[in-house]
Formats: structure tokens, sequence, C-alpha cells
């Protein structure tokens, strides 16, 4: 199935149902008072989150959904049957934002978590409710109020404990298939990766987190280029990111150079996301000769002066990647235990990723922006955006030198 990973949609809650004008009127009681019941509240549209779910594919096939409304009143104060609830299911990890004003309405992280996007209206009054000791025959009734209306868009952010970037072909897929029992697509050309794959690390019972692959980037991808900003956004939930880099120099890029790309894209795309801890992985020392191996590795360390842990792997033989799983497991339980013990570090934890997840929405909805101007042919300046690849389908553009 075909990944998606935002989606907009008309969401349209019932109306509730109108007051009843009614009066009692049965054998010797010829002039009963009022008996009009009051309307039934109408149906709320409601999200569940579905762990059995990866993609938001159905909702842009059908983008308009409405609840139903409430029934009207009825004599003998009886209330209008409630509108049924519409309840739709979307992946863990969906978040919600009014497409009008992109105000953050909420997300949904856990399986059967729920969010009411659009309230239904509140039922009409009967005329029952009118009645006083001036007026025992009042005729006034109230209609229902209408349901919220909203046009949502929906944007899935991947669950994630760590991430993994890296310019294409640096062997982030060949690493989560040596870690994990996940299976991605291996070839040797650019972006064989086309969608997030996720992978399950178990080390012992209990031992275990998610990491996740995406795309690679290139120059640029902040911007849009490449995949660009498609899967960006999906980095914003991990606790650490892993920085892979082919050591290997078979396309003789410079492992320096290539470093200081991925930070460039990830510091324009997202400061926050930038800012993350970040592990540094040198892979593919398969390949490199064995006698100026320990030689290369030591100036590579010191020509970058990398703040955080670095690894030396091969994704391939399997060489260091235990000891970068474990070293990793251990980092996440240390951090679990912080954010479990001490308040401020939970709290300062939340505002990061969500300062992350408002930066990633804010730049691609600045992408977004431009993208549609230009396609009303209106000239504009972005140096970032040079693609001009379309937000809902996917773009790979193959150069044969």
């Amino acid at each position: 199935m075909k990944f998606v990973d935002e989606a907009l949609i008309t969401v349209e809650a019932g109306n509730g149902g109108a007051g009843c004008l009614s009066f009692r009127r049965e054998k010797y009681i010829p002039k009963g008072g009022p008996d009009g019941g009051d309307g039934g509240r109408g149906g709320s549209v409601i999200l569940v989150a579905d762990e059995n779910l990866n993609t938001l594919i159905d909702y842009r096939f059908q983008p308009r959904y409405r609840a139903d409304n409430g029934r009207p009143g009825e004599g003998r104060n009886k209330t209008g049957a409630g509108g049924r609830d519409l309840v739709l299911k979307v992946p863990v990890g969906t978040t919600v934002y009014n497409d009008e004003t992109s105000t953050l309405i909420g997300e949904v992280v856990a399986d059967a978590d729920l969010m009411t996007v659009a309230e239904g209206g509140r039922g009409g009054l009967g005329n029952t409710r009118f009645k006083s000791s001036t007026n025992r025959a009042p005729r006034r009734t109230t209609l229902g109020t209408p349901g919220e209306t909203y046009g949502l868009r929906l944007e899935l952010r991947l669950l994630a404990d760590v991430g993994l970037v890296g310019l294409p072909n640096a062997g982030k897929s060949t690493l989560i298939s040596q870690l994990s029992a996940a299976k991605p697509k291996i070839a040797d050309y650019p972006f064989t990766t086309l969608t997030p794959q996720l992978g399950v690390v178990s080390l012992a019972p209990h031992r275990n987190f998610v990491i996740a692959d995406v795309p690679g980037l290139i120059s640029g991808a902040a911007g849009g280029a490449g995949l660009g900003t498609r899967f960006l956004k999906h980095l914003t939930r991990t606790r650490i990111l892993l920085h892979l880099v082919d050591v290997s120099l078979v396309d003789n890029k410079d492992p320096v150079e290539v470093v200081e790309t991925i930070t460039d894209e990830l510091e324009q795309f997202s400061p926050s996301l930038a800012a993350r801890e970040r592990w540094l992985v040198l892979n593919k020392v398969d390949l490199v000769d064995a006698n100026e191996r320990e030689g290369f590795i030591t100036a590579l360390k010191d020509a970058l002066n990398w703040p955080h842990s670095v690894y030396v792997i091969s994704g391939v033989t399997g060489e260091g990647c235990e000891l970068l799983a474990y070293s990793l497991m251990s980092r996440l339980e240390e951090l679990a235990i912080e954010r479990r013990e001490d308040p401020d570090a939970e709290r300062a934890e939340r505002a990061w990723l969500d300062q992350m997840a408002e930066e990633a929405h804010e730049r691609i909805a600045e992408l977004r922006e431009i993208r549609r101007m230009q396609r009303k042919g209106v000239d504009v300046d972005d140096e970032d955006d040079d693609d001009g690849d379309d937000d809902h389908e996917l773009e790979v553009i193959v150069v044969r030198d």
C-alpha cells in the first residue's frame, strides 16, 4: 500500500434537532399543557488512533466526512434521538491542524487515543421549556444549533526512538536490516528508500527500541530538493539521531563535507532538530584498507571534532553494530529514567518535541505556499525551493552523465 503521510479533509458535525411544539391532548384532559420535547444533539466527528494503520491514503480518496444530525423532539416530552458520532481511524502519530489557520488542534500518540475534531450541535428547546406562570400555553421553540465544520490537515509523523539520517547510499537501509527484522529494499543507486521504514531492535525481553530509516538527504533537502521535506518531519519525534557517513570514499566524497551538508540541511529545516543529540556513525569501514584504517578514522574524528558519540561500523559485515545497538539502548534507558524522575526534564523534553514539530510544520507550510504561487505563475524568489515538486506525488529524477 502506498505510504501517504498528509491529507486534507473536511469534517462536518451533525446539526442539533429542532425543539417540538406540542400540547397534551387526551380524553378527559381537553386543555393539557405543553409537552414538546427537546431536539437531539448532533453527532460529533472523532478521530481514534489505530496501531494497525500506517498510512493516510484512504483520506486522499474520500476527503469529506459528515456525522448524523440530531432528531427533532416529539410530543409527550420525548427528546429527539442524538445523531450518531462519526469515528474516523487514523494511524498512531497523526497530528491534526486547522487548515485555514494552521493552528494545532491535537495529536494521537497511542493506540485507541481519541480526539474530537468537530462537536455536534446542541438540540433545540421544545415549548415545554418556555412554560411559565404567565404563559401557560407557550408556542415558542428553538432550532438546534449547527454542528462545527472544519477543514483539517492530517499529518502523520512516525513514532520512533532513533532516526537515521545521511546522504543516499550511506548504508542506512543496510544498517536497519542488520539491527532489526526489517527488510527494506537495498540496491546500489540513489533513493533506494522512497518511504520511511521502521524496524524494531530487540536485544532482550523488554529491552527494545524502534529505529526509523528515512530517504537520504541531499543538498537543498530542506528546500524540497530530492525527497526533501516529505520525510524530514518524521525525525521530529525521535530521541536520538544516527548520522551515517560513508567512509569508503568510493564516490570521492569528502566525509567532512558530507557531515557539514547534512548538518546544514537539518538546521535550515528545524534548528531544534539539528540541536538534537546526534551520534556520528562511520559506515562501510570494511571497504577501507586495513593498513590505513586506524589512521584514517583517527584523522577523520579529529577533523570533525564531533561533540557527541562516534561509532565505526560496517552494515554489511556487522562489525560494530552490536556495540552500537546496546549503546543506543542504554542511552534511551538513561533518558527515560531522567524524564521519569525529574518533572522538569519531562517538561523540557515535551517542549523540545513540540518545538521541533512546530518548526517542521511552519517550514513545510512555507514551501507549500511557494509551490502554490509558482503553479499560478508567480515568480517567487526562494533559493531553497529548486525542484517545484508537488506535495502530493512522489517525484524521482534520475540524471545520467
